[in-house]
Order: C-alpha cells, then sequence, then structure tokens
C-alpha cells in the first residue's frame, strides 16, 4: 500500500516536471523567434536608409574670390559709406522711376538720373515716337528679381551692373489713343542689364545710370 502511494507521488512529480518543461517550451513557440532577415527589415541598417541628395557645390578655386564678389569688395573699401543691400534698393527704385519717365515723355526726370549718353538715347526715342504721334501705357506689374551682374571699380569710378527681371504690360497708343501694338492683359518678362556708375570720392552719394543692354 505505502509502495503504491510513493509510486503515485513519484509519478505526480514527474508529470509536473514534464510539463513544466513542455509548458514553457510551447510558450515560447507560440512567439515568434526573430530571425535575422526579419530584424533587417524592421531595423535597416546604415546603409540601407535613405540619404538625401545635394546638390554639387559650385567648384570654387581656393583663396579665389569670384570676379562680382571682388569687384564689389574693392568698390566698398574705396567708399566705407557703400552699402550692397542699400545699393541694390535704391536701384530697384530708379528702373521703376526711369522706366516711367521714358514712357511718359518725362526728359527732366531723365536728365536727373541718367548721364549724358544714355539721356541722349531716351531723348531721340522720345522725340521719334512724339514725331509719330505715339503714347506708351505702359505698367511695371512687379519686380521679379534684382541681382548683381558685374562690379568694377575704374579708377576712382565704380561701375556695378545690375540684373533686372520684370513683368512689363506694354500697350502702344496712336493719335486717337487706339491700341496698335501690345495688351495690357498680358505682361511679359523683361530682362534688363542696367549699368549705374558713380565716383566713389564725390560728395553727392546719388549713382547715375551710364549703361542699358538686354538681359
Amino acid at each position: 500500500m505505502y509502495e503504491i502511494v510513493i509510486l503515485a507521488m513519484i509519478a505526480a512529480f514527474l508529470g509536473m516536471r514534464l510539463y513544466s518543461v513542455l509548458g514553457r517550451r510551447a510558450e515560447h513557440e507560440e512567439e515568434a523567434i526573430p530571425t535575422r532577415f526579419d530584424k533587417a527589415k524592421r531595423e535597416p541598417t546604415a546603409q540601407a536608409a535613405p540619404v538625401p541628395r545635394q546638390a554639387n557645390p559650385v567648384p570654387r578655386a581656393a583663396g579665389v574670390v569670384p570676379a562680382v564678389e571682388r569687384g564689389v569688395q574693392e568698390i566698398a573699401a574705396a567708399d566705407r559709406t557703400f552699402d550692397l543691400m542699400a545699393f541694390l534698393e535704391g536701384a530697384k527704385g530708379a528702373y521703376a522711376m526711369i522706366l516711367e519717365a521714358f514712357w511718359n515723355g518725362d526728359r527732366e526726370t531723365l536728365k536727373e538720373l541718367c548721364d549724358a549718353d544714355v539721356y541722349a538715347g531716351f531723348d531721340a526715342a522720345i522725340t521719334a515716337r512724339e514725331e509719330a504721334g505715339e503714347t506708351l501705357d505702359n505698367r511695371l506689374i512687379r519686380i521679379e528679381d534684382t541681382s548683381v551682374h558685374s562690379a568694377h571699380l575704374e579708377g576712382r569710378q565704380a561701375r556695378i551692373a545690375v540684373l533686372f527681371v520684370a513683368d512689363i504690360a506694354a500697350v502702344t497708343r496712336d493719335r486717337e489713343g487706339n491700341v496698335v501694338a501690345g495688351s495690357l492683359d498680358d505682361a511679359i518678362e523683361s530682362r534688363d542689364i542696367w549699368t549705374f556708375s558713380r565716383n566713389v570720392d564725390s560728395a553727392d552719394p546719388n549713382w547715375l545710370l551710364d549703361e542699358t543692354d538686354e538681359g
């Protein structure tokens, strides 16, 4: 009788041990065991990570300053009052004033803002327009961009060429006011390179337009 009880207790003990081992194993088998491929999917390596593309830098030789920057620096060194941003704002204002003066035939304003050669060209164009009995009904819609195209210091004369990108609506009318060319509904992009000059020793801070060209 005692032997039967002892054998039953041993069987129960072995059953519990067997269950504990098989139970833990079964629980572990229910859990997904990550493989190296699964890990690679969830945790991409540094090589697999996307790398933002960068634009190629503009080649620039060591110690060499671009021509435009060098010209601006020379002008600033010769004229301590020179400020590039202030100059560009003034050039933008002069661009609008000169265009308006030319379109309206305002010779007095053109004389104040242009040197003799440029003024002579504007005056000749205004005269030809007047003789033809035509008027301009142009509108400067907006100036999209203003940037330095070139800069030089020639002796004591500073010269800075500015590229203007602007939208202009141009209309030409005859003596009766009829439209003979252009349209106010369609603005055209205009790219002009205007060169302004000034003697750096002059007490007059104003720059004069001394050359015009198409950009």
